[in-house]
């Protein structure tokens, strides 16, 4: 089968594009021919090795842009979205089906006023999950396409409906973990480490707490070594000045280490595996409902967690993979840190197990044959 992606996101880096490869290779792993359709100044951060193809109408990207200019470019994704849908409709004879990695109602919203709604092959919108808010818009857009059962909406989702309601051009499939695709993972390590190292990556936001988990860190009192390696990689200058701030007092600690800016592909696979565990101190509503992009890194990465309460509950429910605590609770942070750190040697061995366990039934390639299933339901 002729698979074509429609990538319109343009990002420096991340769980897009991430996403994206676990598409590429495992759909093309299962037999399938890829190939990316993108707006004509579309600019790709990493190689995927396959075939693209330039469509006219300009990518908008919404880093270091804020306030007015964030509306005016949000006002010109959507005329381009319109274009794009109405372009990718008479190129469907080159596919036998269309994949829209990452998707919102607006999309939805778009599809309702353009040729693409009456495409004759599977099209596939992929929502990263979908929160209380956005619910009754996304299912208001959804509803309006159900004439076209090629039409369908694939949502990455721990859950079997969405806020108890379901539809037949809605389907829910499990995350995905992400795993060192261009690096040899080796040995699993097989006994706690001299040294804990903890990793706390990603992009700098403040709802990830960092000024909080640097404040725990320091506060516990620890019965083994253990160091914290923290990455700051910002979008925006005040994001910098704020990263900045918030870690000078640190930066002479023998047990704290920094890395500035963006990691991509082998550099970022590197220092993940170069770490024993992640933090992920993350606050805020919606982590309740979208998948967690570090958590499934972890999980791939088999890397055990000390976790917010509100990141994935329902992996925590099932897997031993590390410890929680409640979210935006400073002390419990501390204490959870604590016991993580001082316990980690005698909960080895359970991390392990259930890190190993959640690592293939969420794997890539069983989410690239579920989501095969989505594109061949009638």
């Amino acid at each position: 089968m002729r698979i074509a992606i429609f990538e319109n996101i343009m990002t420096p880096g991340g769980n897009e594009v991430e996403f994206n490869r676990i598409l590429v290779d495992e759909l093309k792993n299962l037999g399938h021919e890829i190939f990316f359709y993108v707006p004509e100044n579309f600019t790709f951060q990493f190689d995927y090795k396959v075939d693209s193809h330039k469509i006219s109408g300009e990518a908008v990207s919404y880093t270091n842009s804020g306030g007015i200019k964030k509306i005016f470019a949000s006002a010109k994704r959507e005329i381009n979205r319109l274009r794009w849908y109405n372009q990718l409709y008479e190129l469907q004879k080159n596919f036998d089906a269309l994949i829209i990695p990452t998707a919102t109602y607006r999309y939805l919203r778009a599809l309702s006023h353009s040729n693409l709604k009456k495409i004759s092959v599977p099209l596939i919108f992929v929502f990263h999950g979908i929160n209380p808010n956005e619910a009754p818009k996304f299912l208001n857009e959804a509803a309006k396409l159900l004439p076209n059962k090629n039409i369908k909406m694939a949502v990455i989702t721990l859950a079997n409906d969405i806020f108890g309601k379901t539809q037949k051009n809605i389907f829910n499939i499990l995350p995905p973990v992400f795993v060192p695709r261009d690096l040899n993972q080796g040995e699993k390590i097989s006994a706690p480490p001299e040294v804990l190292t903890i990793g706390f990556f990603g992009q700098y936001r403040r709802e990830k707490k960092l000024q909080d988990l640097l404040a725990a860190f320091t506060r516990g009192n620890y019965s083994r070594k253990v160091k914290l390696l923290v990455q700051g990689a910002t979008m925006h200058k005040e994001d910098t000045a704020e990263f900045e701030k918030i870690i000078a007092p640190y930066e002479k600690s023998e047990n704290i280490s920094v890395i500035r800016g963006a990691l991509i592909g082998a550099d970022w696979q590197r220092a993940i595996l170069n770490v024993d565990a992640l933090l992920l101190p993350y606050s805020a509503p919606r982590f309740k409902y979208h998948w967690g992009g570090m958590l499934f890194t972890a999980l791939g990465y088999e890397k055990p967690v000390v976790s917010s309460d509100d990141m994935n509950p329902e992996i925590f429910a099932r897997y031993r993979i590390g410890e929680t605590f409640e979210s935006g609770n400073l002390d419990a942070l501390t204490l959870t840190l604590e016991n993580f750190v001082n316990d980690f040697d005698k909960n080895f061995s359970a991390y392990k197990k259930n890190l190993r366990e959640a690592a293939e039934n969420f794997s890539p390639q069983n989410f690239a044959r579920r989501f095969e299933k989505i594109i061949f339901e009638q």
